[in-house]
């Protein structure tokens, strides 16, 4: 989030975070979502009460659990939650689950994150090829906050309770050069949200581009 955070500056008061078990945050056990609520809670209050929120993948979904709870929120952008409308998601979501948990319960958190990329379709020899870059140690890091995005994605559905609460005005976004299905999932997650649209970014994969998106939350924040 730091390249985008320094093209939002000239516009807004930015704050940006390491969420649980990532960067300089602690991870602070049990684990639950609503903990991750919570924070966005504190950030907000730091922030003075009220904020725009911005969320990018499984932050997105975040973003909307944080909606339903938070009153601080006044405006939502979200960018191509990970979702999936497939019918065998939830088998997908169980076997997941369950090699996840057993990976990272052995300390195996390489080849949990192995797993991670070969689900949402990394090539196997560009998983090979990045165990040995210097990158990868970052990576086995964090593996145990993979548990985390899992349990906010559930089983990969719509989230439609805590997304038929939000009243705020939300901007889903997707990228032109992305996947059919997360197309399928921002215009899903956009149905759902009563004040909602859509808007795609042509050319943009998930690793969108600040430049490319910090135009369309400046105007978006601004109307």
């Amino acid at each position: 989030m730091g390249p985008l955070a320094k093209v939002l500056e000239p516009h807004f008061t930015v704050y940006t975070y390491d969420r649980r078990g990532r960067g300089d945050s602690g991870d602070t056990q049990p684990y639950a979502v609503e903990r991750e609520v919570e924070d966005i809670g504190a950030l907000i209050q730091e922030a003075g009460g009220s904020a725009f929120v911005y969320g990018t993948s499984s932050g997105a979904v975040l973003a909307v659990h944080a909606a339903k709870h938070l009153r601080g929120i006044k405006k939502l952008a979200l960018y191509e939650p990970p979702l999936s409308l497939g019918e065998n998601r939830q088998q997908v979501s169980v076997d997941y689950t369950a090699n996840l948990t057993s990976l990272l319960t052995a300390g195996r958190g390489g080849d949990a994150v192995a797993l991670f990329m070969t689900m949402v379709g990394t090539p196997t020899e560009a998983i090979e090829g990045m165990r040995h870059a210097p990158m990868w140690s970052g990576l086995e890091a964090i593996a145990p906050t993979l548990a985390y995005d899992n349990a906010i994605l559930g089983d990969g559905s719509v989230p439609t309770e805590p997304a038929s609460a939000i009243t705020v005005s939300t901007l889903v976004m997707d990228g032109g050069a992305s996947p059919p299905f997360m197309h399928e999932a921002a215009q899903a997650l956009t149905q759902a949200i009563a004040n909602a649209r859509h808007h795609r970014l042509e050319g943009q994969t998930h690793n969108v581009a600040p430049e490319a998106l910090a135009p369309v939350l400046v105007q978006f924040f601004n109307e």
